[in-house]
């Protein structure tokens, strides 16, 4: 399903979150859980992922991950905003060191004004730093851009 680079990203990713003994969850909509899928496709990965919350409706992110109504509204759920306070509610909800998070248009339908299918923003909250989100535009279709979202995600991920 994921091809064997984002396979090898993951692997990455857990071995040096491992080796900083730190632990990961993430916060999905687009993706529907690819993130975590391809972090726990990896044996051993239990030493390092917590949680995973797949957030698809507006009120999963609410609930789930405390995302605000104010910046749903504001903003829509696709939206740097929303990204940030996705990657930041799971952090503090499932209490570990890194947090991931994404929210967008994968398409083939969603696109709104100003707000292209491919549309995808990643957030990344890491315990004592400030929390980053990336916006990207990705080419292709439903699959090519859910799996350049999971790339994103882990490189994101990535310490140093």
């Amino acid at each position: 399903m994921l091809p064997e680079e984002t396979l090898d990203q993951a692997r990455a990713l857990l071995a040096a979150l491992e080796a900083r003994g730190e632990t990961l969850a993430t916060a999905e909509s687009c993706t529907g859980g690819l993130i975590a899928a391809a972090l726990t496709a990896i044996a051993g990965s239990s030493s390092v992922v917590m949680a995973g919350f797949v957030t698809y409706s507006n009120a999963a992110k609410i609930r789930m991950v405390g995302v605000t109504q104010a910046s749903l509204a504001a903003h829509g759920a696709v939206s740097e905003a929303v990204a940030r306070e996705m990657a930041d509610g799971a952090l503090r909800e499932a209490g570990v060191d890194v947090a991931l998070s994404c929210t967008g248009i994968a398409g083939p339908g969603g696109a709104t004004p100003g707000k292209p299918v491919g549309l995808v923003f990643v957030g990344r909250a890491r315990r004592g730093a400030a929390t980053i989100v990336e916006r990207h535009v990705f080419p292709g279709d439903r699959a090519a851009v859910r799996a350049a979202t999971v790339a994103a995600a882990l490189r994101m991920a990535m310490p140093g």
